[in-house]
């Protein structure tokens, strides 16, 4: 199957809307039953009312997802999504109580529940440690009110426009998939003309792109000032559950190691023959390019997941086979890829834009690696399921590296350097080009006014040349590739999680491929399947590491130079 079947959610509307109208009785009943009367619970009550609760945002994220599924399929039902957040606005106004009047109750009464509740003991104690946050419950109903109004239209504005823009090029109308896998191609003068093209189109809606992420940018201003947040990207490093001194030295390290792209893209400039090396040049294939059809893929994938673990392969193989995945790029179909987690009543469901390229084939593997981190973490409770970003991007990068390990095995050596090739040029868009996201980031939002066009891709130019230093001459087109990004638009401050995931899995990986750790295996897939339920810092300690020590990201980096002198080698 290539496309979804989301009738394991709803069987259709009529369901929906029953069900829905269901939950928000079940939540007008839970808040006249507990709203202040928590601290009088015993332990034993609190844990049922909490179960209670989490059983209650477990439908309403099922809601939620069948009605932003339909979206991601056909962005022309936005307002069929809109109805559903506002339905469900009406049941999490009823459950808001709920964790704040938890962070209010005596401090000892507190300690006590936590400790009674040893099965969500971390989600517990993070809200504890992040009461400060908090508004009144009145102020927190108007926050929740006027999100949809806010951040959220304003994403759903990006993603509608985006997915129905179309790009004039030689006698067809591509997608923004479509028109980007071009720049894969072996001809130098379609790639440019791509770039162009792309350009072109962004240009005709730069007025609208920079208005939404200057929309985005003030009102995370506003919460940071409401909530009293230190700075914009403080909530991301809560979410997150790390330091900023962590993400700093990740920074630190990896623009230290810029050096690195510099070395790669020289030699590759070498290989193509070229004076120069342009922007639309970088993913210029060398080598013999080896494409795959999904069917290939789906082969490739199995087999390396099952190499490495049975419980690898048995879930792809289900999404595989159950309509986990919706494959081919459609009109008004969202653009990228994502797995989104769904419910565990359900199953994850996968969005492609598969086009038949090299990176499809990583594409898939990254996608159906969260999948994987998904279904495992069903394992846990609903409230403990949800992994912070840093760790979620760890299991589908794994899986990226189990698949380039399996097949250039099988490669003969022009394929070999293609896939070389190819596969720095991932690392380097996960690791080094999302540290260049995160620090251009920083310095949108360290202005406190709106930003023009031109102020905007000024400083998206300043921070994507410091990755290339001499090795990549980046044209005046590139200057308005910031506003196609969804992520600043989204979930602003994300990218650096790549960048974390991208060194700690290399970490991971090469424990693993020297036999480092003999129980190496069953160590991750218990990591995996732990979700949220600890932190980040506890579940990497698993393994001997410290993600607190600046010394840890050396590991990765020293993987990545082991890549980048094979490929010299070869």
């Amino acid at each position: 199957m290539t496309q979804w079947d989301l009738s394991i959610l709803f069987q259709n509307d009529k369901e929906l809307e029953n069900y829905t109208s269901c939950c928000i009785n079940e939540t007008e009943l839970f808040k006249k039953k507990y709203e202040n009367k928590l601290e009088s619970l015993t332990p034993a009550q609190f844990l049922n009312t909490l179960k209670e609760y989490e059983n209650l945002n477990l439908k309403l994220n099922k809601i939620m997802t069948y009605a932003y599924l339909c979206f991601a399929k056909d962005t022309s039902k936005g307002s069929f999504y809109a109805q559903y957040e506002q339905e469900c606005q009406k049941a999490e106004e009823n459950l808001l109580f709920f964790e704040l009047e938890f962070c209010m109750i005596n401090e000892n009464k507190a300690k006590e529940f936590i400790t009674f509740c040893e099965d969500y003991h971390f989600y517990l104690t993070n809200l504890i440690k992040n009461k400060r946050y908090n508004l009144s419950q009145k102020e927190e109903r108007v926050m929740l009110y006027m999100s949809n109004t806010g951040a959220n239209a304003f994403s759903r504005l990006f993603d509608e426009s985006m997915s129905s823009l179309k790009i004039s090029f030689e006698d067809q109308k591509l997608s923004e998939e479509e028109i980007l896998s071009k720049l894969y191609d072996h001809d130098r003068k379609i790639r440019k003309k791509a770039a162009k093209k792309f350009t072109k189109a962004l240009n005709k809606n730069i007025n609208l792109l920079t208005f939404i992420l200057n929309m985005i940018k003030t009102e995370l201003k506003n919460i940071c000032i409401l909530r009293g947040y230190e700075d914009a990207e403080t909530p991301r490093h809560l979410k997150n559950q790390i330091s900023k001194k962590s993400v700093d030295s990740l920074i630190k390290i990896t623009q230290k190691n810029f050096l690195l792209v510099e070395r790669f893209y020289k030699k590759k400039k070498q290989i193509l023959g070229f004076d120069t090396l342009k922007d639309y040049d970088r993913y210029a294939p060398i080598g013999k390019e080896v494409n795959f059809s999904f069917e290939e893929s789906k082969k490739i994938v199995l087999e390396a997941f099952y190499d490495f673990s049975p419980i690898f392969g048995d879930i792809a193989k289900e999404a595989f086979e159950q309509g986990w995945i919706d494959v081919y790029p459609k009109d008004r179909k969202q653009g990228g890829a994502f797995s989104h987690s769904a419910t565990p009543d359900s199953h994850p469901f996968i969005l492609l834009n598969y086009t038949n390229k090299r990176r499809d084939l990583f594409t898939l593997a990254h996608e159906l690696g969260h999948t994987i981190h998904q279904k495992l973490s069903y394992n846990v409770s609903f409230l403990n399921q949800d992994t912070p970003l840093t760790t979620a991007e760890t299991a589908s990068v794994f899986a990226e590296m189990l698949v380039f390990d399996y097949i250039k095995n099988k490669l003969k050596k022009e394929e070999l350097i293609a896939l070389y090739a190819a596969k720095i040029e991932d690392i380097f868009a996960t690791l080094y080009r999302q540290i260049n996201f995160t620090c251009f980031e920083r310095r949108i939002h360290s202005y406190k006014h709106e930003l023009n066009s031109e102020e905007i891709s000024k400083i998206w130019m300043e921070e994507s040349q410091k990755m290339f230093k001499e090795s990549v001459d980046l044209t005046k087109n590139y200057a308005l590739w910031w506003s196609y990004i969804p992520h600043f638009i989204h979930t602003p401050f994300y990218c650096y999680a790549y960048a974390y995931a991208q060194l700690l899995v290399l970490a991971f990986y090469g424990l693993y491929k020297r036999k480092e750790k003999k129980n190496f295996k069953e160590l991750y897939i218990k990591m995996l399947s732990l979700g949220g339920s600890v932190s980040p810092k506890e579940l990497v300690s698993m393994f001997g590491l410290d993600i607190e020590n600046e010394n840890f990201w050396e590991i990765g980096i020293m993987e990545i130079k082991q890549i980048i002198d094979e490929f010299m080698e070869l």
